[in-house]
């Protein structure tokens, strides 16, 4: 069995090639999942095992730890770490593996790219990213792929030296670059917006988000997280990626357990967008939400698409 690495993997999987490949994936009907979560002892990191099967086509299982404290050491690490693994779907016979940090930035970067293709004003001209983490460059890169008419993108994070330095980091011709210092005074601004952090306390507040936005939710993956607060919820049109994990999911938790909204706000998920059994975007001046929740389906999507490029590249003379 092959183990395609960090470098590998990102070079492999180029946002353009892979938000299309999630996009007919979707459309093949649903795979069966199921998660085990394990809590460090007394500590605040856990470990998750992620499986996902398609009859006849592919089985895939990630085994990746969550460790926030990552980011602090020296020098950083990916926050999320670990393996996938794809196996055949008929025998059972292992037949590739990845690096779980590059497959997880890839795929989340590209879900949501998925959703702002679909949901966004196709004028958009100005992203904001909330976090400057290891996934923020990810979004960057794969939403100007789905929408070349951004000029501009804002960088946001709690540490300012942060968001600078990311800052400094990215390069893309055309598009100006630049440290927000003030959230509330961008989130006026942005017509799309990625949250990409580990906030427990609301940070875009829906009272600010101008007519036609897009705002996408990625962290909050603990029902306890918020990145939004509850006008988001009451003014948004609410879209999800997939609903297996509602109920823990931050930024709707709260929301739906204290009445906010009930599931019936939440109008579809990228199957139904995909596949044309819903619609997305209405009109040009209403809010969309997009909440990132994730799923082991995702992993098998990206791993199966891999291994298709990795398989190409080694027929190559």
């Amino acid at each position: 069995m092959h183990f395609v690495a960090n470098a590998d993997v990102h070079r492999l999987l180029p946002y353009p090639d892979l938000v299309q490949a999630l996009r007919v994936a979707h459309r093949g009907g649903k795979v069966a999942s199921k998660v085990l979560h394990i809590d460090e002892p007394g500590g605040s990191n856990l470990f998750l095992a992620l499986g996902a099967w398609r009859p006849n086509e592919a089985i895939s299982v990630k085994l990746v730890g969550v460790f926030p404290g990552n980011l602090s050491l020296d020098p950083p690490q990916p926050t999320v770490q670990g393996i996938v693994a794809m196996f055949d779907a008929t025998t059972g016979a292992a037949m590739l593996a990845a690096d779980g940090a590059a497959m997880t930035e890839r795929k989340t970067a590209a879900d949501s790219a998925l959703g702002v293709d679909l949901l966004a004003r196709r004028n958009a001209a100005t992203l904001l990213v909330v976090g400057a983490g290891a996934l923020a460059p990810h979004v960057v890169e794969a939403f100007l792929t789905v929408r070349p008419s951004l000029r501009r993108v804002l960088i946001w994070n709690r540490t300012p030296a942060r968001a600078q330095a990311l800052v400094s980091r990215l390069s893309h011709p055309g598009i100006a670059i630049a440290w927000a210092p003030d959230l509330d005074a961008a989130i006026t601004q942005a017509d799309i917006i990625s949250c990409v952090t580990m906030s427990e306390t609301p940070l875009v507040k829906g009272a600010l988000l101008r007519p036609g936005a897009h705002l996408d939710l990625i962290g909050a993956y603990l029902p306890q997280m918020r990145e939004s607060d509850d006008e988001v919820m009451r003014r948004g049109r609410i879209f999800i990626d997939n609903a297996t994990n509602i109920e823990g999911s931050g930024d709707l938790a709260s929301p739906l357990r204290d009445g906010v909204i009930t599931r019936d706000d939440i109008l579809a998920d990228l199957w139904q967008l995909c596949t044309g059994d819903a619609l997305g975007r209405m009109t040009l001046d209403e809010i969309t939400v997009f909440k990132n929740i994730g799923g082991s389906h995702l992993d098998l999507f990206t791993i199966a698409w891999l291994r298709e490029q990795w398989l190409l590249e080694q027929a190559v003379p």
